[in-house]
């Protein structure tokens, strides 16, 4: 069989997902030009899982939901915890 009678086969790549600090950093900078009190409206998020405590200005809400909850949740306590380590 010749090269040109072989069923081609295109594999999709599929893209990385945004890393979880980016995803923060973004949707914080989002709900900030919105007005909104970033952390009250990332910690509803957090808690409840519910996409409309995000604003959708920039595609904050559709970013955020690239990321899982758990993801977001270790990067803050990583970022948190070690600034406390740096303190002492």
């Amino acid at each position: 069989m010749s090269e040109l009678e072989k069923t081609q086969v295109f594999k999709e790549r599929l893209a990385e997902s945004p890393s979880a600090r980016d995803v923060l950093l973004q949707v914080y900078g989002a709900l900030k030009e919105k007005g909104y009190d970033p952390v009250g409206q990332l910690a509803g998020y957090l808690l409840s899982g519910d996409p409309v405590w995000i604003t959708a200005h920039k595609s904050a809400r559709s970013l955020v939901r690239k990321v899982e909850r758990l993801d977001l949740l270790e990067e803050l306590l990583r970022h948190y915890l070690s600034g406390l380590e740096a303190k002492r």
